[in-house]
């Protein structure tokens, strides 16, 4: 594989986040059902945190007459998403930092039918993430939606989750020695290539080995969307470890 094969490094890339979520692409569908019920199938979407373009990804395919603004810091993951989307003049890339509160003012609108997010937000703690949520229900028009789907513990119930974790490590352990790759060894790969090296460098001198947010309940997230100023959120999707939060503006 090389840098520029753009189509095999978002392949790869979703294969290892299938290894945690096996059930993702379940996921966006039921998000992009969200969208069409809710403000049609012609949307201006904020993909949040936008990584290789995985939603956006989905977004086009299945709404033709959409346009997508991506959203990310990450210059290696943001670096595979360019040169995937090259030429397509439906999606516009911003390099930004979620946690500038001037952030905003780089987008090329004021305002979205559709904020989406993915296995993105749980990288902010819970003060940031209102910060954000604030700002967010600042820019979805009224009637919009914004959709995070995330890891969201309930704290209240931990036999549940402490089951549910040893289920969901057992099979990732069989997979991972069948040659799964994880999230390591898969920048470990882009680390050795010709063009995705430096970006991912500066990947790591941005972000370190990993997150160190929170992931705090379905509710928690439902609560904060409705006090940052929309009407109603909840739940429409949930695996045992994850949840589609849809809040409606």
């Amino acid at each position: 594989m090389t840098g520029t094969d753009w189509a095999g490094w978002q392949q790869s890339w979703d294969r290892q986040q299938e290894w945690y979520m096996p059930d993702r692409e379940e996921r966006f569908r039921v998000m992009l059902d969200m969208v069409e019920a809710l403000v049609g199938p012609k949307p201006r979407v904020l993909d949040l945190a936008c990584g290789t373009g995985s939603i956006t990804s989905r977004l086009l395919r299945r709404f033709p007459d959409a346009t997508s603004v991506g959203v990310d810091l990450d210059p290696a993951l943001l670096a595979i998403a360019e040169g995937s989307f090259a030429g397509d003049e439906r999606v516009t890339f911003v390099t930004a930092d979620l946690k500038d509160p001037s952030w905003a003012a780089s987008l090329p609108y004021g305002s979205y039918d559709a904020v989406l997010t993915a296995t993105a937000l749980h990288w902010l703690h819970s003060g940031p993430l209102t910060a954000l949520y604030g700002q967010l229900a600042g820019l979805v028009r009224d009637g919009g939606v914004l959709m995070n789907a995330d890891h969201m513990i309930d704290e209240a119930t931990p036999r549940i989750n402490a089951a549910e974790r040893a289920q969901r490590h057992a099979r990732m352990d069989r997979e991972k020695a069948a040659g799964v790759l994880d999230w390591a060894d898969w920048w470990a790969l882009a680390a050795k290539d010709p063009v995705l090296a430096g970006p991912t460098a500066r990947r790591f001198e941005i972000y370190g080995e990993h997150a160190d947010g929170d992931t705090p309940s379905a509710r928690w997230h439902a609560d904060t969307l409705r006090a940052a100023g929309f009407a109603e959120a909840r739940p429409v999707w949930a695996s045992p470890s994850d949840t589609l939060l849809l809040a409606v503006k």
